[in-house]
């Protein structure tokens, strides 16, 4: 099993590049659900000014 942690010496490139990846999709999840939130706020702000100007 230390052997194939060791990855022929290369272990640190080979689970740097995976933490890497790791970190790449975790901030583009954060990012996406931030972007979420901020379309569902600009879309409830123009519900309510609709709903405001038709009364």
């Amino acid at each position: 099993m230390t052997k194939f942690f060791a990855q022929g010496g290369y272990a640190f490139f080979v689970w740097g590049a995976y933490g890497m990846v790791a970190l790449v999709l975790l901030a583009e999840i954060l990012q996406l659900r931030a972007q979420q939130r901020t379309i569902l706020a600009r879309l409830g702000r123009l519900i309510r000014l609709r709903g405001e100007h038709d009364q």
